[in-house]
């Protein structure tokens, strides 16, 4: 199976994993530009470095069929922000891996979205990838993030680690890493 030719799409209850739209990258931009959505990141995202994240993320999809999907609320066909897997490029405890991650927008927090879109990424990277193994990290401080990961069934690796991509000595450097394996 050709996973690249597909792009493939997740469905949940609620929600829909997919390729991203042109007219995602707006509502991205200004959901990176709010600080409680990048409270646990070194700082807020203008516009155009929004926009470059958003075409990575969904040139990878065009490649491999899958990545961080945009998350698309099915109630109102509403982009809320992205969830998904991807091949982390710098050094990690786990390097080389593949990372689960998201991120929201704030009117999004609190009703299950996270957790529903990433149970159906874990999903996917254990039953379509057959991967044996999936890992997310956040800063030590990021407990909402850690406690999606619990949720999903991940465990805290105990092997905290120093970002690369985070300034030295900046009060978000050190993370935690979680890990799921197959069942």
């Amino acid at each position: 199976m050709n996973l690249a030719t597909m792009n493939m799409e997740l469905k949940t209850e609620r929600l829909l994993l997919r390729q991203w739209k042109e007219g995602d990258f707006e509502v991205f931009a200004a959901m990176n530009a709010d600080p409680d959505v990048m409270e646990f990141y070194p700082d807020i995202q203008g516009s155009e470095a929004s926009f470059s994240m958003a075409q990575t993320f969904q040139n990878l999809i065009s490649q491999k069929g899958w990545g961080f999907w945009a998350v698309e609320r099915l109630s109102d066909n509403r982009f809320i922000g992205f969830v998904g897997l991807h091949e982390p490029t710098y050094d990690l405890p786990a390097t080389p891996c593949v990372e689960i991650g998201w991120r929201l927008s704030k009117e999004s927090w609190g009703k299950g979205y996270a957790t529903e879109a990433a149970e159906a990424a874990l999903n996917f990277a254990f039953n379509d990838l057959k991967l044996e193994q999936v890992y997310s990290f956040t800063s030590v401080a990021n407990f909402r993030s850690r406690s999606v990961m619990e949720k999903i069934g991940m465990k805290n690796t105990n092997e905290n680690f120093v970002h690369p991509m985070v300034p030295d000595g900046h009060r978000l450097s050190e993370h935690v890493l979680y890990k799921i394996s197959k069942v």
